[in-house]
């Protein structure tokens, strides 16, 4: 039944994404394929997705205890207040606090968790910002 439910969804969202891509004014300077095509795209590859999911349903899922689900509303809320702080607190901050939570919900140890948020942290900074030289958040440090 889950499975269902959740081919529904995706095609009522999938016809909404086209409706929303069907909006889009164009310009008289677009290229030839036009700033529609791309979303319809998706659209349709969400909905042919969604259709299957919901006329070839897997046997019912065994739901995770609620403790479980408990853990999984926490890594969620972490990862809105990692979107939220990431313009005040920075880029290498705000990653590492993330980097470091989601480490200790995984298992690793309190040193452990922490080294795997500072290294992740930096090593992404280091690729992207240096390497790269995309831009990220600064933070109160500069960096």
């Amino acid at each position: 039944m889950s499975d269902r439910i959740f081919g529904v969804v995706g095609l009522l969202l999938a016809i909404g994404f086209a409706i929303s891509a069907l909006a889009i004014e164009e310009s008289f300077l677009s290229d030839a394929v036009g700033p529609k095509a791309f979303p319809l795209i998706i659209a349709a590859i969400l909905g042919l997705s969604s259709a299957i999911i919901a006329l070839r349903p897997d046997a019912e899922p065994e739901w995770p205890a609620l403790g479980r689900l408990v853990e999984v509303g926490a890594a969620v809320v972490v990862l809105i207040l990692y979107a939220e702080l990431l313009p005040v607190a920075g880029f290498v901050i705000a990653t590492a606090f993330a980097a470091t939570y989601l480490a200790w919900r995984l298992g690793s140890g309190p040193i452990e968790c922490i080294l795997v948020g500072i290294g992740t942290s930096l090593g992404i900074y280091v690729i992207f910002h240096l390497v790269l030289g995309l831009s990220l958040a600064k933070g109160p440090l500069g960096f």
